[in-house]
């Protein structure tokens, strides 16, 4: 098992034994997220949040110009960048490396030009020219599992049985990508909470995660802060999931996760050191 991942300039290293996982900080620069739309767009607003987000312990940055919420129609790759690029050169020199949250292969090239160290992809690096994106860099790359798109994922979800065939998936993308002659130390996988799942099938997902990192061997990321999930269990809205989230996140490690991705970093950090501390 890696004990590190190559993500650009960086080397992380990965949650073995006596360490905790990576903390992903979520950036979304959109004005219509579904927890924190509207709320970083400016320039100024996404630097402060990303400052603080590394004085309260996130070891990645992660910017989302694009909304993914159930639902949402594509957004157009000039407002995409428009979108992201001042943030991404504000930020690419802030000690952290930067990951971006695109979908987009003329995004993903764009990104990496202007210094991402990771490209982040829901849609599993399956649009046309993705792939080719990703030449020439030495960017780490989260392969993630998305049934459908967006726009429709959220529909009528359905599966015979999930765990299996997100994890077939999983094992596909990878495959495709290291045919490609992508570095294996390169890749992390996540199993996609919250796009194209039900309730049921996300806590499927999630009792799931140990033997899914054993069965694939890559590092797992797993992003469930704030999702409807955490609404479901608790009956809160997505303001007040914090604690709900934290919980998650602190499960998500117990099972293995390598990195987790968190809108309420402080707090996910406190709860990992004090889990890996009495563990």
């Amino acid at each position: 098992m890696q004990s590190t991942m190559i993500c650009g300039r960086y080397r992380l290293p990965l949650n073995g034994p006596g360490s905790r996982p990576l903390v992903m900080g979520i950036l979304n620069v959109t004005p219509d997220s579904f927890s924190d739309g509207g709320r970083y767009q400016a320039l100024e607003s996404a630097i402060d949040r990303a400052e603080q987000m590394i004085a309260e312990g996130a070891d990645i940055v992660d910017i989302g110009a694009e909304s993914t919420r159930p639902g949402i129609d594509p957004l157009p790759v000039a407002e995409e960048l428009e979108r992201l690029l001042p943030v991404l050169y504000a930020l690419r020199d802030c000690g952290k490396p930067i990951s971006v949250d695109t979908r987009n292969p003329l995004v993903m090239r764009e990104a990496l030009v202007a210094g991402a160290d990771m490209i982040n992809d829901v849609n599993g690096f399956r649009a046309t020219g993705a792939l080719e994106a990703l030449e020439g860099s030495d960017c780490g790359i989260c392969v993630m599992h998305m049934q459908n798109d967006p726009a429709t994922m959220q529909v009528q979800p359905h599966y015979d049985d999930v765990c299996a065939e997100v994890q077939s998936f999983l094992h596909e993308r990878t495959q495709e990508l290291l045919n490609a002659g992508v570095a294996r130390g390169r890749l992390c996988i996540d199993p996609g909470i919250g796009f194209g799942k039900t309730t049921a099938h996300n806590i499927a997902l999630l009792k799931y995660i140990a033997l899914l990192r054993q069965q694939l061997d890559f590092p797992l990321l797993v992003g469930v802060s704030r999702k409807s999930i955490i609404g479901t269990i608790t009956g809160k809205p997505v303001d007040d999931r914090v604690v709900g989230s934290v919980a998650a996140a602190i499960m998500c490690a117990q099972q293995g996760a390598d990195i987790v991705r968190v809108h309420d970093v402080g707090a996910t950090v406190d709860a990992l050191k004090v889990w890996q501390a009495l563990r």
